[in-house]
């Protein structure tokens, strides 16, 4: 029995989102570890990370946060042989990525902010 369209096209749409996601834990890793930046090392990586990302094909995505992964990861494929000083550049995209996660946090986790007044009317 083959499998339907629609499960042809979420898994390829999983697949992608997984490429995206190991890019860019790929590239904020090698930012974050490596003593010694240089714009060769930062192009070799991007070269070597773009061979995963372009055997998948590209998918639109609707999600915020998945939207705002592939801007960033296009923001960073962009750098590629860029002229811009490194320090800008790791600096601009560890900022990027840590907007990101902060604002996939914030989903997740939800302070009450005013806990206890919620009981004062109890009493």
């Amino acid at each position: 029995m083959a499998a339907s369209q629609k499960a042809i096209d979420n898994a390829n749409r999983l697949r992608y989102i997984r490429a995206l996601e190991r890019f860019h834990k790929g590239m904020i890793s090698y930012l974050l570890n490596t003593e010694e930046l240089t714009y060769k090392g930062f192009n070799k990586k991007i070269e070597n990370s773009l061979k995963l990302l372009n055997r998948i094909e590209e998918i639109d995505l609707y999600k915020g946060e998945l939207k705002d992964l592939q801007t960033l990861v296009k923001k960073m494929i962009s750098y590629k042989d860029s002229e811009e000083d490194i320090d800008n550049i790791k600096e601009e995209l560890l900022y990027g990525s840590n907007q990101l996660d902060k604002s996939k946090n914030a989903k997740r986790y939800k302070k009450d902010k005013h806990a206890n007044s919620k009981y004062d009317d109890w009493v």
